[in-house]
């Protein structure tokens, strides 16, 4: 007994300083406003999560969050940043009451069917019974690894695997695309009725909001330049007239 709990005790041990650093990562998270910061620092959040699940002994989970979250995610998230600042606005607390509401809410609610979750290990739990003890039974026989997770997505379940990495890849390719990294990116131009409303360079969202501005005094002070010239032409001919007349 003793030495069963000498052995498990540096298991527990790295579990909570994973969940410590897991905790410490989310809260900095939250505390920044350097966007660049906020997307390294979800790629650690995501890298340190793998490495819980692989000491869970969630090779499989691990893998996952290691490839779509840390990876796939972190380069879709710095793509999207071409196209925003690299600061975020401070956001009122009037404005945080609501979401933490929600967050409070659902962890109660998850805490609260804690108490409905089979204990760990248990033989009769759904998963240890019915076709669960029938993969377990011939995964060791028919497949040779030793988690039987792992061998049920990549060999029981490979075709479905396999079609869920390509809808993955499928979306990021699709995310990608829409954010112009296809090779045009930082050469956005848009001229609507012959009046080009952006410059040649992709630009932050202060920078497009002072070109609209811009472009909508231009058009304004062109328009009443020209209404100007049309009543000066009009007042003109109309003193010509009045001279003939007389």
């Amino acid at each position: 007994m003793m030495l069963s709990s000498y052995a498990v005790a540096p298991t527990i041990i790295l579990d909570l300083a994973l969940m410590a650093i897991l905790i410490i990562v989310a809260f900095s998270i939250v505390r920044m406003r350097s966007l660049f910061a906020i997307v390294m620092l979800q790629g650690v959040y995501s890298l340190v999560s793998a490495a819980w699940f692989v000491s869970l002994d969630a090779v499989d989970v691990a893998f996952t969050e290691a490839a779509v979250g840390a990876g796939v995610s972190t380069v879709l998230m710095l793509a999207a940043m071409l196209l925003a600042n690299r600061k975020s606005d401070p956001v009122p607390i009037s404005k945080q009451i609501a979401p933490l509401l929600v967050v409070i809410v659902a962890g109660l609610a998850m805490f609260y069917a804690i108490g409905d979750m089979p204990a760990f290990g248990d033989v009769n739990s759904p998963a240890n019974t019915g076709v669960g003890m029938d993969y377990i039974e011939r995964t060791t026989k028919e497949i040779h690894i030793p988690n039987v997770v792992t061998a049920v997505l990549a060999s029981y379940r490979g075709y479905d695997t396999f079609g869920e990495a390509v809808v993955i890849f499928s979306a990021g390719l699709g995310v990608l695309l829409l954010l112009g990294l296809n090779g045009n990116a930082g050469r956005w131009t848009a001229s609507p009725s012959g009046q080009h409303t952006y410059p040649p360079m992709a630009p932050s969202a202060n920078s497009r909001l002072r070109s609209s501005r811009d472009n909508i005094k231009s058009v304004t002070s062109s328009a009443v330049k020209k209404t100007s010239v049309s009543t000066a032409r009009k007042s003109k001919k109309k003193r010509f007239k009045d001279k003939g007349d007389n």
